[in-house]
């Protein structure tokens, strides 16, 4: 058992600002020499990026964050073609994952699920000047997000169903960051996915102000949608995208439905994923299925309550901390996990 911990990271500023920032913070972390050297060990196979293509994408979808890039290339002292790379979250490899969600009126809870030795330990929460939604969520790949909520009350969480087949697109975390600061609900956000390049087969789902909830299954063939207020790692409608073997995703399916209700609260949401007697929180680490952090978002109050590791005390954490009722800005998040290490944040 490791003991971990969820860095708390609060920017307002313009893009560039912010990636600047971070990247003074994550100059010569473990972090990020283990990026570059993964990408160096790998970037004539899996990492291949259309530098050009990339920049005019975002160019079309949410234009800031090219500046985040220049910011982050900046602190960082690399050239724009590796900061490309590393933070477009364009047509690079993503490790598969697991990963549980359910929704109902007031909720929407999030167990995710991955291997801890590529988990960042960052939850972000960012306040553009620059153009784009106020929103938080934990990051991934610095620039993505696993998930989060905005200011408009908008959701996103997303799980993986295959990475066979996969196209020149944008991977999990960047679609996650693009909708939360340019999507202020469910048709926005759907049009987005229906319009963007899709590296990967992903579930992405919604849930906004209006109480709906929908399941976005996106591959780089096809975008379709359906309602439902629970998802774990298959497909529905798009089939032929499905891994060849998903019984425990399906077996997951049913644990969740045995725990459903419309009306959780978040306490109880964040219960019923996070308690070992409800088997929808995953130990397996070793295969990239492990849970990193269990999450309930309220859409109205846009609030999180957030917790690192099985039977685990959640933390409240507000986007709008002025509604912060105890006015203490929660710094770091801890918990424990049974793993050897820690997340990267606190690696050496």
């Amino acid at each position: 058992m490791t003991k971990v911990t969820l860095d708390i990271l609060r920017f307002t500023g313009d893009h560039y600002q912010f990636g600047y920032e971070q990247g003074k913070q994550l100059k010569g972390s473990f972090l990020i020499s283990q990026r570059q050297q993964q990408f160096n060990k790998r970037k004539t196979t899996h990492f291949l990026t259309d530098s050009d293509e990339a920049l005019s994408l975002l160019k079309v979808f949410h234009s800031p964050l090219i500046n985040e890039i220049y910011g982050l290339r900046d602190a960082l002292e690399i050239d724009i073609d590796e900061a490309i790379r590393h933070f477009a979250g364009y047509y690079q490899e993503v490790a598969k994952s697991g990963c549980s969600i359910m929704s109902g009126t007031d909720y929407f809870v999030r167990n995710y699920d991955s291997h801890p030795d590529s988990y960042e330990g960052r939850l972000v929460i960012y306040q553009p000047t620059d153009g784009g939604y106020h929103s938080m969520g934990p990051s991934m790949q610095i620039t993505g997000r696993t998930d989060g909520v905005n200011e408009k009350g908008l959701i996103v969480g997303y799980n993986f169903t295959n990475r066979r087949h996969s196209g020149d697109g944008f991977i999990c975390n960047m679609v996650a960051r693009i909708l939360l600061e340019t999507a202020s609900n469910i048709d926005e956000a759907f049009k987005i996915l229906k319009s963007l390049p899709h590296r990967r087969s992903f579930s992405y789902v919604l849930k906004d102000l209006s109480g709906d909830s929908i399941v976005v299954e996106a591959s780089p063939r096809d975008v379709v949608k359906r309602q439902a207020y629970m998802c774990t790692n298959h497909f529905e409608i798009l089939k032929e995208d499905n891994r060849y073997q998903y019984d425990e995703s399906s077996e997951r399916l049913s644990n969740i439905k045995h725990v459903w209700h419309p009306n959780h609260s978040m306490i109880s949401a964040y219960q019923a994923f996070n308690e070992r007697k409800t088997a929808i929180f995953s130990n397996d680490y070793q295969h990239s299925s492990g849970t990193l952090h269990t999450i309930v978002y309220n859409p109205k109050a846009r609030t999180a309550l957030v917790g690192v590791g099985q039977q685990a005390q959640p933390v409240a954490i507000h986007l709008d901390e002025t509604h912060n009722a105890t006015k203490v800005n929660v710094k770091k998040i801890r918990g424990v996990i049974n793993w050897p290490r820690p997340y990267l944040n606190d690696r050496y």
